[in-house]
């Protein structure tokens, strides 16, 4: 519905709503599984923090500042509440070389800078963007760095010392194996086969054992075994913090710190937002679906890790970054809150100050052999694989050797170009052949229809006998206007010579309405202004530019023009000339679809609740047909609370009937733009009269308290703010009414159970745009984010609804 009365504010009390918790001083709380995951990372961060340090040429107890920093400041500001941040081995190769160009203290102010960067990227909002990047690439520069980094920490382990690019690296080898320090050799061994064995270690015993970190245990064994046996290798030496360097003014060239800062922010900010998207995965890969951990919001992890490395940079760290290896080993350990990673960089802290004496006693070959084997494990197999499969290896090649051979930004350039090229050689790619079946022409065209490929297709075409039975096969995903125009400009032309066309997809099902005659063209053409767009037949286009007599009768001939000149006359038999065409057209298609519906009895997969209003064709927005949803609509999309007073039953009725009986999956709550019902709640006032719409509308005021109060964080739709008040209250009414779900014992049993997922949904009519929100199974988020559904796939024919 639409009510056209002008929007007033009103101010209103809070009120304490019955299922919120009541309000209170809060007490800071750690869970025991937070404890026991942030010991832990702790015991992996450690000797991987000192010896990413040493592979950068960095003070060592630089890496300890950035891993305490890291837990602290990201872990407390960023948008992924389970990564952990860090020094990252991704970014040993480019901080090394800045160090050797720059020195120490200009790289901490480089390290300051690219914060600052991040910072302002996140007020920008494109942390999504990042993910834009094809994932050959992002694989491609992180196989780079770890293979630069193994050829570098190979040298430390045979004893000698790296040279400044890989390149050298792999000339030097030969000369660095006929001099090699058989201590350091040995130590460098011993850790590198505890690293590879102890996650093998078979039965019980080894199920219990391997608890411990194999970092922490192969450092720890090469250090007692150099201890024990008095061997002289060089081990770690941390200089009093009174010591400790801090950044300086930036020295050098404007380019060159320019380019040093822009290196910095984009790895940090790529490896930190793709690891989060890991981290949301691996999350919702636990038993329990990751219930009660919020989902990602990545703009607020960016700003976490610009200050993160503001901070880090500041206090003579290293650049900090998410890091995978120990936000998978936080979340394997069952982390449920940031407090796990803030405990972690608080143990580095208490370590740097109280275990001096022991760190000391580590041998840098064990550091280096460390670092040498996380190097060569992000050389992945699997994601070799993943690129193979599609076809993306080219790319992942060249960027790789790009980074290896010249530098991280000029790999990541090549890669990008390589990207595209690829890109636009598939968008260009067309194959069209022809063959005769059956005495039917059969014309199939693979790939993607652009202007590019328009030429051979209109030759192909115009090739084929006038009067013809043709089918035209299309097995893509994307047609653009010059192929589409072409096709339908043939299409009619061969019709208004005698001949039939049929528009297939791949599996030979029709994307089009039945094949036009001669005496159909201009009524198909009349309606080709809207098919290829709406999954629905028999619907009205608007006003058409003349009157059609029966000679130019629609599909269904002198019939449905009669029917349609009967509707323009009388509109009470518009409906009734609807039903006459569903008879007619549509039956005969879902007839035995809906014969096995009533033989079986309805399965749906979702309940799906929404507004009333008359703009929201559900079955169009979900590519949805009979059985799949149960729908409840009301005005305004509403879920009342249980126990509430309300003089209507049906919407708790439908939930239990739905989550009771017929076990849905899923519950989704969709709102919409322009919704009447939140103008008049907006409107209202308290001397309002009760009539029944006024009644019914008081389940949506703890929406407008929501969007009042200054404990939620206002909803926001695709990253950016919502228009006005109105768009504000129609998003912030969904998550309300996904809370006031959860306090149906029906739904939170469920809930507990793992069986059964909560969605919420916004649809902009204006825009013919859906939204997912974000972390819909936590609608007590920091930030209520709605996200844009964005076509992927090919597009599948129409379904008659």
């Amino acid at each position: 519905m639409t009510l056209c009365t002008p929007a007033r504010t009103t101010t209103r009390p809070p009120v304490q709503r019955p299922h919120s918790p009541p309000e209170g001083p809060r007490r800071f709380r750690i869970a025991g599984a937070d404890l026991s995951a942030s010991v832990a990372v702790f015991l992996i961060a450690l000797p991987l923090s000192l010896g990413i340090a040493l592979a950068t040429g960095a003070p060592l107890q630089s890496g300890l500042v950035a891993a305490a920093v890291g837990g602290l400041v990201a872990g407390r500001f960023g948008g992924s509440p389970l990564q952990v941040s860090g020094p990252a081995a991704g970014l040993t190769v480019v901080t090394a070389e800045i160090i050797q160009l720059y020195g120490w203290r200009t790289t901490c102010a480089v390290t300051v800078l690219a914060g600052l960067a991040q910072l302002g990227l996140s007020a920008l909002r494109v942390a999504r963007s990042a993910l834009a990047v094809s994932p050959a690439i992002v694989h491609g520069m992180v196989a780079g760095i770890g293979a630069t980094i193994a050829l570098a920490q190979l040298h430390i382990v045979l004893g000698g010392t790296p040279q400044s690019s890989a390149v050298d690296n792999v000339l030097g080898l030969p000369a660095q194996l006929a001099d090699i320090h058989g201590a350091g050799l040995a130590i460098s061994a011993l850790t590198v086969a505890v690293l590879l064995c102890w996650p093998r270690l078979p039965g019980r015993a080894g199920q219990l054992v391997r608890k411990v970190p194999a970092a922490l245990v192969g450092v720890a064994g090469a250090t007692a075994a150099a201890t024990f046996a008095g061997l002289a290798v060089p081990r770690v030496d941390l200089p009093s913090w009174s010591s400790h360097a801090l950044p300086g003014m930036p020295e050098g060239p404007v380019l060159g710190i320019a380019a040093a800062v822009l290196t910095i922010t984009l790895v940090t900010s790529v490896q930190s937002l793709l690891s989060a998207v890991a981290v949301d995965k691996l999350v919702a890969a636990r038993p329990d679906g990751g219930r009660g951990v919020p989902r990602s919001v990545l703009d607020r992890e960016l700003a976490g890790q610009g200050a993160a490395n503001m901070v880090s940079g500041a206090l003579g760290g290293l650049p900090v970054a998410g890091v995978a290896v120990r936000s998978v080993a936080n979340v394997s350990a069952g982390a449920v809150s940031r407090a796990s990673t803030m405990l972690h960089g608080l143990w580095i802290v208490l370590a740097a100050l109280l275990l001096v004496p022991v760190i000391d006693l580590i041998p840098l070959p064990a550091l280096a052999a460390l670092v040498m084997v996380v190097g060569i494990q992000m050389v992945s197999i699997t994601h070799i694989r993943t690129v193979t499969r599609h076809r993306e290896v080219v790319v992942y090649v060249v960027t790789l050797s790009g980074v290896v051979l010249v530098g991280i930004l000029e790999g990541v350039a090549l890669g990008i170009a390589v990207a595209i090229s690829v890109s636009l050689h598939r968008l260009a790619r067309t194959r069209i052949t022809r063959e005769e079946r059956d005495g039917r022409h059969l014309l199939h065209v693979r790939g993607q229809l652009t202007f590019l490929a328009v030429p051979r297709l209109s030759r192909a075409l115009h090739q084929l006998p006038h009067g013809s039975d043709v089918v035209v096969e299309l097995d893509g995903s994307f047609m653009d206007h010059a192929a589409y125009e072409t096709l339908s400009d043939w299409s009619s032309g061969h019709v208004a010579h005698g001949g039939t066309v049929e528009m297939t997809g791949p599996s030979g099902v029709r994307i089009t309405d039945p094949t036009p005659t001669a005496d159909t063209a201009s009524a198909s053409a009349a309606h080709a202004c809207c098919r290829p767009w709406t999954p629905w037949h028999n619907h009205q286009c608007g006003e058409q530019p003349a009157e059609r007599t029966a000679g130019s009768a629609g599909p269904g001939g002198p019939a449905e023009a009669t029917e349609a000149a009967a509707s323009r006359r009388s509109p009470g038999l518009h409906l009734a000339s609807g039903i006459g065409k569903f008879q007619r057209n549509t039956a005969p298609l879902v007839r035995d679809e809906l014969a096995r519906l009533a033989r079986e009895g309805q399965r749906p997969s979702q309940l799906f609740l929404t507004c009333a209003d008359s703009r929201l064709v559900t079955s169009m927005i979900t590519s949805s047909g009979p059985g799949d949803l149960f729908t409840v609509r009301n005005v305004g999309n509403l879920v009342p609370l249980p126990g509430e007073e309300s003089g209507d039953d049906s919407v708790a009725a439908a939930i239990e009937y739905a989550v009771e009986v017929l076990r849905v999956d899923s519950i989704t709550v969709c709102g919409h733009s322009g919704c009447g019902a939140m103008q008049a709640l907006l409107s209202g006032g308290p001397d309002d009269p009760p009539t029944p719409l006024r009644r019914w509308l008081r389940h949506g005021r703890p929406s407008l308290e929501r969007m009042a109060s200054r404990r939620h964080a206002w909803a926001r739709i695709s990253g950016r703010l919502p228009a006005d008040a109105v768009e504000q209250l129609c998003l912030t009414n969904v998550v309300q009414q996904l809370e006031h779900l959860r306090a149906y014992e029906p739904v939170a049993r469920r809930l507990a159970e793992g069986t059964l997922t909560l969605h919420g949904m916004y649809f902009h009519v204006g825009e013919a745009q859906a939204y997912l929100l974000a972390g819909a199974d936590e609608v007590h988020s920091y930030d209520d984010v709605f996200t844009q559904v964005m076509p992927t796939g090919p597009r599948e024919p129409a379904r008659a609804s």
